[in-house]
């Protein structure tokens, strides 16, 4: 069995694939002081719920965007499930795809993933949209590769930001409100938000499709995702797994069974 681990600014998800099936998922906060023990013993406890055993898991890989949480990760990989992990970025890992930008490096290990599973999945040029702690606004090519993109502040890193800024606005949470125009503060606030990000998302694929130069598929993934699918005709296809799916392709390419 796979170990995938997906290390985002706010989240860690563990997945478990068996084959093509995905056994378990769960999800850590990010917090860089957390030692590689206690990663490992949580998650062997989450293992035994989901009727799993660590002896059973015979390889890993790792996308993380948080340098500092690589170290534990490999160390946990090593230390309880007794395999060296591969790394999206290190030098050797084969992606798949070329990375047509100045400084390639720069590049988060999770818009890689995204890219490799959204050319695999769809096909054609496309735009990848990633709602996390930032909003981003991935390009691939038809020939699946990375051709560079936008990043925006998440919709949570938005609403915090309005709150600790402005003496009088509330901390809300984000919802889809039913009309535009709020009668009252919070309302107005959601609005705000929701329609606005509606308006990004539409805004910047329209000119992104503009600057390419043809029409685009656009993926969107992301624990919001859910909420903006639905809610504007430029997102064509939900794929919540996205990101997982990616690395396990990574993995089998790298392991020679691709």
């Amino acid at each position: 069995m796979l170990l995938a681990i997906d290390c985002g600014n706010t989240n860690i998800v563990f997945a478990v694939f068996d084959g093509e099936e995905v056994k378990g998922e769960w999800r850590a906060s990010t917090t860089t002081g957390r030692t590689a023990d206690e990663l490992g013993v949580w998650l062997n406890q989450l293992l035994g719920i989901a009727g799993l055993n660590r002896q059973d898991i015979t390889a890993a890989i790792i996308a993380s965007v948080v340098p500092a949480m690589v170290f534990g990760l490999k160390t946990m990989c090593r230390r309880y499930f007794a395999c060296e992990p591969l790394v999206v970025g290190d030098e050797g890992v084969d992606l798949g795809l070329a990375v047509h930008l100045d400084r390639p490096e720069e590049v988060g290990a999770d818009r890689l993933v995204n890219a490799v599973a959204a050319h695999q999945g769809y096909r054609g040029p496309m735009v990848v949209i990633d709602f996390g702690t930032a909003t981003t606004f991935d390009v691939v090519d038809a020939a699946g590769n990375y051709c560079g993109g936008a990043i925006a502040p998440g919709i949570n890193l938005s609403l915090e930001a309005l709150h600790m800024a402005a003496a009088k606005l509330p901390r809300v949470a984000i919802g889809r409100p039913k009309q535009v125009i709020g009668k009252a503060t919070v309302p107005a606030m959601q609005s705000g938000i929701f329609w606005g990000y509606v308006g990004l998302i539409e805004g910047l694929v329209r000119r992104i499709e503009s600057e390419f130069g043809t029409a685009m598929t656009v993926v969107a993934t992301g624990g919001l995702a859910p909420l903006f699918a639905d809610a504007t005709p430029v997102i064509h296809h939900l794929d919540p797994d996205l990101t997982l799916r990616g690395l396990l392709l990574i993995h089998r390419r790298n392991a020679g069974t691709a």
